[in-house]
This record gives structure tokens, sequence and C-alpha cells, in this order.
């Protein structure tokens, strides 16, 4: 007799972000497979698919009382978590971020007679261990959720080992590894390209990110400057957040001319094909989608190699890692790959038959499956 399809809740940042884009994906595979997916969260996740089948979006109503200085969520969430939980009976309630949304669920669940509970995992993302993971107003509140979950997961190892040194707990952890699942580009490379304004001389780099600090697009802009002294390339950036702050430090490096940003672009396989180098400048990555999301596509990176990009990519191989921060050894292996076609060719052929390999939707989703599976026993 086959397994029953699950009934699932997800809890995720709606923001552009790694997390969020991945719960999103999650829930979408999850839902083509049968199961019944319930997100939850303050406006619909950014990719969550409009109108498909056995997927619903739960909205948590945040309200301004004049008695609090800050309009809460993390009681709201709570509420409407218990509210879903029993109205659809769900089996497991998977939240993506400890902070606020496994705190919240940890309330949720109080709220429930004990055999009406789902099964509660929480998937750690790299703010959760490496900034607020650091901080004494909130690693409590983490640890407790850790300690209290049915499951925890994280995207790498290196996150792994990160938050077993801060916490301290004895709920088991799992690392399943971001995946990707590309949809069909719309557009030719030719065309892209012509729309961008690429000459047929200009290669293109390709830059995704929510360039929130940790980001680095100061250290990016400076190994750009570098670049443009020898190549010709622009960068166009697929921005989750606003440019603008950047803008000023673009035009004294002489690079104004060099970049094109577009914002909040769903349709990201189009940009994709259409690039010839992936480059990233982060200060700290737990795993690095939008290095996985190039791979896919055959588009090698360079990026500094920091938290979980080595277990992406081995440099080399697949892409060229550099230590973080120094911009000329980056602009350098920028150089050397735009000079030579065959290499980055190679390059890229390497990333996407390990893309498929060990971070595509058939290999990963299953492994959630099985952890729900087991916990639903």
């Amino acid at each position: 007799m086959p397994d029953r399809p699950l009934r699932l809740g997800i809890v995720c940042h709606p923001s552009v972000g790694g997390s969020g884009i991945l719960a999103s994906e999650l829930g979408e595979e999850l839902a083509a497979r049968g199961h019944e997916i319930h997100f939850v969260s303050h406006s619909p996740p950014f990719r969550m698919p409009v109108d498909a089948p056995r997927i619903r979006f739960h909205p948590v109503e945040v309200n301004s009382y004049d008695l609090f200085k800050y309009p809460d969520y993390t009681l709201p969430l709570s509420v409407k978590l218990a509210e879903v939980s029993q109205a659809h009976a769900l089996d497991v309630l998977h939240v993506h971020y400890a902070v606020p949304h496994a705190t919240a669920a940890m309330l949720a669940m109080t709220m429930l007679p004990k055999e009406k509970r789902p099964k509660v995992i929480v998937t750690m993302h790299g703010t959760d261990v490496t900034l607020l993971g650091c901080d004494a107003g909130y690693a409590p509140a983490i640890q407790h959720a850790l300690e209290h979950a049915d499951a925890v997961t994280t995207v790498s190892h290196f996150l792994e080992r990160a938050m077993l040194e801060r916490f301290q707990f004895s709920t088991p952890v799992e690392v399943i590894p971001n995946f990707f699942t590309p949809r069909p580009d719309a557009r030719p490379r030719a065309v892209v390209r012509a729309e961008l304004g690429l000459a047929d001389d200009e290669a293109m780099l390709l830059h995704l990110s929510n360039l929130r600090p940790v980001k680095r697009i100061d250290l990016l802009l400076e190994a750009l400057a570098l670049l443009a002294r020898t190549e010709r390339f622009k960068l166009v950036v697929l921005a989750g957040g606003d440019f603008a702050p950047h803008a000023a430090q673009a035009r004294a490096l002489g690079l104004a001319d060099r970049i094109i940003v577009r914002e909040r672009v769903t349709a990201i396989e189009d940009y994709l094909q259409a690039a010839d180098v992936g480059v990233f400048t982060s200060q700290m990555e737990s795993f690095c989608l939008s290095i996985l999301e190039a791979m896919t596509f055959s588009c090698p990176s360079a990026a500094f190699a920091v938290g979980g990009i080595p277990e992406v990519i081995e440099s080399g191989v697949h892409g060229e890692l550099v230590p973080f921060g120094d911009t000329a050894a980056l602009a350098a292996a920028l150089a050397g790959l735009l000079r030579e076609p065959a290499r980055r060719r190679a390059m890229g052929a390497a990333a996407c038959e390990r893309a498929h390999a060990h971070f595509s939707a058939d290999i990963i989703v299953p492994r959630y499956e099985a952890l729900y599976r087991r916990l639903t026993a």
C-alpha cells in the first residue's frame, strides 16, 4: 500500500534570499509529488507558484498598536500556525530560519492538544548561526527552539559545524543541501544579450543576491574596477534589494556604464543561460544558492572561498575560489576565465554535471520526504 500524501506547513521569510527561494521551490516540488502544501507568512514567498494545485497560502496579519513601539510578528505568526495546523491537520510544520519562525512554531504547539500537534522541523540558514547566534538577545531563543524541535536540518557541513559550536542541544542534525530546478528559458541567449546592450566582444558577468551588507558589493565593485583595466565586460545584477546605495561607488570607480541592474526578477533562467561567468563576493555564505543556479546553466563562477561555498564548487574544476577580500586575486581569476574560453566552457560543463549529480530536486527532495516520513511514522 503506497504512503498517503502528507499535509505540510512551510514557513519562511518571503523576501528575496536563498532561504525563501529554497522553501518556495521545496513546496512546489512536494506539491508536484502529491503532497498538500500550506505556506504561512506575512506575504507570499518570492517565487511561490500562483494557483498551483495542492498549494495554499495563509497570510499573517500584522497589526500596529500604539501600545507597542514596534509591530509584533512572532505572536500573530504563532496564532496563525496553530490555526492552520489544526484546521488542516498538518503532519509536519517545516520552518526555515529559527528567528522568529521556530520560536513562533514552539509557541503554536503549546496552543494545540498534544494529539493534534504536527512534527516541527527547523531548517537553519546562515544568519541564524553566524549573526543572531552571536547575539545574547536571540541566542537563548534559538537554542530553545533547536532543543524542542523534532528535527533540525541545515544546508551545509560548514553551517552544521558552526551551529554545534554555538549551541548546546540534543536534537539530531541532518545536512540536506540546497537544490535548484530551472524553468525553461523563454528567450535565446542572443536576444537577451542584445536587450542588455552587450557587444559581440563584451563578456557578461552575472551577480544574483539580495544585496545585504554581507554580500560585500563594495568588494565586488573594487574587483571589477581592476578587471576593467584590461577586459571588456558588463555586469548584470539581478537584485533582490536596492542597488542605489552602491551607485556612487560605481561611478567613482568608472563602472557606471558597465553595470546593468534588474530588480526582483523571477525568470532568472533567461539571464543565467546568457551569462559567461558568475561573480560573488560574500563575506559569509552558508551555501550560496546563486552559484548553484549558475552551475545548472554551465556557467562557472569566481567567488571568495567562504562558508559553505567550497562544498558547492571545487576551485579550478567548477570555477575559481580566492581568499576573502583579495580583490586583485578575484580580478585575476575573472580575467583568466574570460581570456580562456575553452577552459571556461570545460569548467561550466563540469559545474553543470556536478549540479545535476548532487544538487538536483530528484536528489534532494526525496531526502526531505524521507525525513517527514520518519517523523510521522
